[in-house]
């Protein structure tokens, strides 16, 4: 297939414009600022609003909705009063290695902040996932992810008090939950299952998260297991849309 335009693989064809070229003219200007924003580089301020109209011949309001899209997408980033252009997007593989070990392989700095950690007696829909039964007792922790500092996730993990008996005194909440069953206590991963969908934060996610409302957020659902294929962990994990990207190897069919 030629790609018109100089055009690179991989980009929307024909840069996303309908056939019969009309075009919204916030993409117009989406378009012309997403150029900008190439000339410009990480970290680099964009112009402001007004600035941008003038600059395009359009109302502010146009350069508002086209500056909401490139914020969702994660090519701009608010800071302060100001907008700057974003990073590269953050990709984490989906595998069996732990959100820690993803981040660090991309120069960045990983952590996590605890929100709670609890003890209840496991519920039943809870029970199968975690190979429990009904009412033995659980853990709940809640961590904010962090990469550089910024809050970019928020981490749900469930595993049985009988499998991590001492989670509440012997774990740094901050560091690898995985690298802390690997070490401390000699478990291992085998494999697990996994389902990946786009959700918008709940109103306590979001402040938890630090994002709107708004910002499209994807949702992991993993369940565990060890080497000996007993259930070990169920994990819930919102990752910010506008911050993550997710890569997997494929095989050929066998």
């Amino acid at each position: 297939m030629d790609y018109p335009n100089g055009q690179a693989p991989g980009a929307p064809v024909r840069s996303g414009i309908p056939e019969h070229g009309r075009i919204p003219k916030y993409y117009a200007v989406k378009a012309r600022v997403a150029a900008l924003v190439e000339e410009l580089g990480e970290g680099q301020a964009l112009p402001a609003e007004r600035d941008l109209a003038v600059r395009y011949a359009v109302s502010r309001e146009t350069v508002r909705q086209a500056l909401r899209e490139l914020l969702l997408e994660g090519r701009l980033r608010r800071r302060g009063r100001g907008t700057v252009v974003a990073g590269p997007k953050l990709e984490q593989p989906l595998s069996l290695a732990s959100y820690t070990e993803g981040v660090r392989r991309q120069g960045r700095r990983p952590g996590r902040t605890l929100v709670g950690l609890d003890r209840f007696p496991c519920p039943a829909a809870l029970a199968a996932d975690l190979g429990a039964d009904a009412g033995e007792p659980v853990w709940h922790m809640e961590r904010v992810l962090l990469a550089d500092d910024d809050r970019v996730g928020l981490e749900s993990t469930y595993v049985t008090e009988a499998r991590v008996p001492r989670l509440d005194t012997d774990f740094a909440p901050d560091s690898s939950f995985y690298a802390y069953l690997r070490e401390r206590l000699g478990i291992r991963f085998g494999d697990a299952d996994e389902r990946i969908e786009t959700v918008l934060a709940t109103p306590r996610e979001a402040l938890l998260i630090g994002t709107p409302p708004a910002l499209p957020m994807l949702l992991l659902h993993r369940v565990s297991r060890d080497t000996e294929g007993r259930p070990l962990e169920r994990v819930r994990t919102l990752y910010r849309g506008d911050r993550f990207s997710f890569t997997t190897r494929l095989g050929a069919p066998r």
